[in-house]
């Protein structure tokens, strides 16, 4: 027990020294250690949500010195102004990305997605936003949100078969509806969490009996900065997941969160941000 403890805080006390000297790899090694060795720690875990959110701060610093000018740069700006709310300015920094790099994935999806978001957009936004979603569509086809906006679009003005087709098609497809849960959870792993919202969106209103769908809108929502959305999510989650449950049964650990690693926190409510936080 001793020289767990000693393990321990040798590695919490390598981590900030290191971090300290920027030495960012040394850091990281620290840290995989610990999280291996120590994965409920609340102590652990608090450090590492600090360390790499540091690291990733400072990796940002780092492409706007070394690269500025680069499209990843603007995409980096503009990630952050459209979590600011800040559309006009994010929208710009995306045209900058498309000046230079034309055909990357998710970028006109974004600038539609900008645009549906404005709380007042005038006369003719719609139109521009289903440009946006028909370039992104062009340029990447499997791009399940662009598609869930066009068959949404062309369904609410009744524009025929093709809008009734694609709605049907996925109401029925199972594969679908996997694709587009998979997007949304893919670009939540990224930490791309304003970008999962539309695909986990669309996921549960096409599998609304999916928990795993609700929880994984609910650590979007919540990351994304939209709390009271992700704590109604967390609430569906946690009644599907009670009503799934035989009385008395143990719960699934597959399923269900796990103990809350934070002592004096133990309800199912703080597990459910603590994950969410981690991710």
């Amino acid at each position: 027990m001793a020289d767990k403890e000693l393990k321990r805080s040798v590695g919490v006390a390598g981590v900030r020294c290191a971090m300290s000297l920027n030495q960012l790899d040394t850091a990281s090694a620290f840290l995989q250690v610990l999280t291996r060795d120590f994965p409920r720690d609340p102590d652990v875990l608090y450090l590492t949500v600090h360390a790499y959110s540091d690291l990733s701060t400072r990796a940002s610093q780092e492409l706007a010195q070394s690269a500025p000018s680069s499209y990843q740069a603007h995409e980096l700006n503009a990630e952050a102004l459209e979590v600011q709310g800040k559309w006009d300015e994010a929208a710009k920094q995306y045209h900058a990305v498309l000046e230079q790099n034309p055909r990357l994935p998710g970028i006109h999806f974004r600038l539609g997605r900008l645009l549906l978001s404005k709380p007042n957009p005038g006369p003719g936004v719609a139109e521009e936003a289903k440009k946006e979603m028909e370039q992104e569509v062009e340029i990447d086809p499997s791009n399940a949100g662009a598609e869930y906006v066009l068959g949404n679009w062309r369904a609410r003005r009744g524009s025929g078969l093709r809008g009734r087709a694609f709605f049907s098609g996925v109401q029925a497809g199972c594969r679908i509806r996997r694709r587009i849960l998979g997007l949304g959870s893919s670009l939540l792993s990224e930490k791309k969490f304003p970008d999962a919202i539309t695909p986990l969106e669309t996921a549960v209103k096409l599998e609304p009996a999916n928990p795993a769908a609700h929880y994984s809108l609910a650590v979007a929502y919540t990351r994304a900065g939209r709390k009271q959305e992700g704590e109604k999510e967390f609430a569906i989650h946690r009644q599907m997941i009670q009503s799934s449950q035989p009385a008395g049964a143990a719960s699934d650990p597959e399923v269900q969160p796990q103990p809350s690693p934070h002592k004096g926190l133990g309800n199912r409510n703080r597990t459910e941000h603590a994950r969410a936080a981690d991710l």
